[in-house]
């Protein structure tokens, strides 16, 4: 019995994806569910070969560890690792309570967060507990200033804006998170790309497209980390497949000299606020 009634109109080549995706959420959380928002490469800069589907779900009461558990393994079978399957591209499915976003507060919790390099553990029966997340600062404001509303209110009129102070102590967060090879591991491609965006949000205050933001870095990093950023845009627009994972050395070096810029760049902003 179907209580919700989403909007898939605007959506082309992913509708039929998107809809078996937005079944298995009814199914599991039924009216817990306040909103449903679509986001990233499907509503900004156009899907590419590897491009994921995003999805934020913002619901009204706490998961329960047997519903996690039911909706991520449920969801499984609606996704596939990005470039695996000829129907299914790869989910990522980030599940909000809303008291905890709305009034807004930083850092704030996430109820559930689904992906296709988390396959392995749910498929052992292994979840993510609920947790902070400092990367809900930026994944709100990549919602509010683009986004498709399956369901409920635009994200706009639903989300509180996030603070700039609050971005800013997001993106530097989010750079300490790969502190080690293992951190990368499976991921390698994406993290670069998540580089370069970060550091493209923390000197524009805009969030780009992972291609727009690549393009953007080559025209303003140091010759020695092209090829790196290079191989992880073309690997993710389908133009040649190159393992990234093969070079730690340019990746660590390129977290290096991104981490500096950023951390110059957001310090020297906040100094300046000061002065005013």
């Amino acid at each position: 019995m179907s209580y919700l009634t989403f909007d898939t109109s605007s959506l082309d080549d992913i509708s039929g994806q998107v809809d078996e995706t937005l079944k298995v959420l009814e199914q599991h959380l039924g009216t817990s569910i306040c909103a449903i928002h679509l986001f990233g490469s499907a509503v900004d800069g156009g899907l590419k070969p590897l491009s994921d589907i995003d999805l934020l779900v913002t619901i009204n009461a706490p998961l329960t560890e047997s519903t996690k558990a039911a909706v991520m393994s449920t969801l499984l079978s609606v996704s596939a690792y990005p470039g695996a399957d000829a129907v299914y591209r790869a989910l990522e499915v980030t599940v909000l309570l809303y008291d905890d976003v709305v009034p807004w507060k930083y850092p704030t919790m996430r109820q559930m967060q689904f992906g296709e390099w988390l396959r392995e553990e749910i498929s052992a029966g292994v979840f993510e507990p609920a947790m902070v997340d400092n990367d809900l600062a930026i994944l709100l404001t990549k919602v509010r200033q683009h986004s498709i509303a399956l369901y409920g209110p635009a994200a706009q009129d639903f989300f509180d804006e996030v603070p700039v102070i609050d971005l800013h102590n997001s993106l530097l967060e989010t750079l300490t998170l790969w502190a080690t090879e293992a951190d990368w591991e499976g991921d390698e491609r994406n993290i670069i790309l998540a580089l370069v965006r970060i550091w493209y949000t923390a000197v524009t205050g805009d969030i780009a497209s992972k291609e727009a933001a690549a393009n953007w870095a080559l025209q303003r990093l140091p010759s020695q980390h092209h090829n790196i950023v290079a191989a992880a845009r073309d690997d993710y627009l389908g133009l040649v497949a190159i393992d990234v994972a093969a070079y730690p050395q340019e990746r660590a070096e390129l977290l290096d000299y991104i981490r500096a810029s950023v951390t110059r760049k957001l310090v020297s902003s906040s100094q300046a606020k000061l002065l005013v």
